[in-house]
């Protein structure tokens, strides 16, 4: 895919352009790409982020997860959203993408510019693995190596909010999608492994330079019938490391697990 005018050089801020094995800058900085397709654009200070992310082994266990469908009604949804906005091939940004389950779901119904970043090179790896019509980079989400005013539609689910650098990279008129959990998402699993469990407070982040234009809330069941993926959903959630070593016992011997997904969007408006 060409990302023209989008993708621009960490180090000088210039455009960086496609070369076929690297991207490089007029400058003369020089990214090589994986064999996979993908760019490392974590540089100077920023680098120290490839020691944060996912490792390989939870980079798997979340891809195996998602491939299954699971989570579809939420992907759905975004894609909905994104249609709704009736641009002709925009530019889309899928802010830590993880291993590139929602950046698939865009990428097979909806025709569009598609670029993907999380800070975990694991997840980036698996992404650029689906083959997408798309670029995918690691990079941090405080510094996002592309232009100022560069996307028509971004999407954030389930990670940290950086307002300022989100506006900065849409154009005027230009939405963002962000996910929170609803006050009841996966309370059955809660009520399983917590002797009183806690809804939920449905608060989406404030944002300043962006107008909260409206929510919708996704509402699902699903169905998981064997232990690896309850454990696989336990450990993408933030309860699970707030859990205690009993909580985790209950869930490591749950042979099968029906529970409801709630899941509130919100969607920001760049004025």
């Amino acid at each position: 895919m060409d990302n023209g005018h989008i993708l621009c050089c960490p180090v000088c801020k210039k455009e960086l352009a496609d070369s076929g094995k690297t991207y490089i800058c007029e400058s003369g900085h020089n990214f090589d790409k994986a064999k996979e397709g993908y760019v490392n654009l974590l540089s100077g200070l920023h680098k120290q982020g490839e020691l944060i992310g996912d490792n390989k082994s939870m980079a798997l266990s979340r891809r195996s997860f998602l491939n299954k469908g699971y989570f579809s009604s939420l992907a759905g949804a975004v894609c909905s959203l994104l249609e709704a906005e009736g641009k002709d091939c925009p530019a889309v940004l899928d802010i830590c993408c993880g291993e590139g389950y929602y950046s698939q779901y865009v990428a097979e119904r909806v025709k569009c510019r598609l670029l993907g970043f999380d800070i975990s090179k694991n997840m980036v790896r698996l992404a650029a693995k689906r083959k997408l019509d798309a670029v995918f980079f690691v990079a941090n989400l405080s510094h996002i190596p592309v232009f100022d005013g560069s996307t028509d539609f971004a999407f954030h689910l389930f990670a940290p909010f950086h307002s300022l650098e989100f506006s900065r990279i849409l154009k005027k008129g230009g939405a963002l999608v962000t996910a929170v959990p609803g006050k009841k998402h996966l309370w059955e699993l809660k009520e399983a492994i917590y002797d009183t469990p806690y809804e939920n407070n449905e608060a989406l982040p404030l944002a300043e330079e962006l107008t909260l234009e409206r929510t919708v809330k996704v509402c699902a069941e699903i169905k998981l019938d064997n232990n690896e993926d309850i454990l696989s959903l336990f450990k993408m959630t933030p309860y699970y490391y707030r859990t205690s070593k009993e909580g985790i016992e209950r869930a490591a011997a749950l042979g099968t697990l029906e529970t409801r997904l709630e899941f509130v969007l919100g969607v920001y408006r760049k004025e």
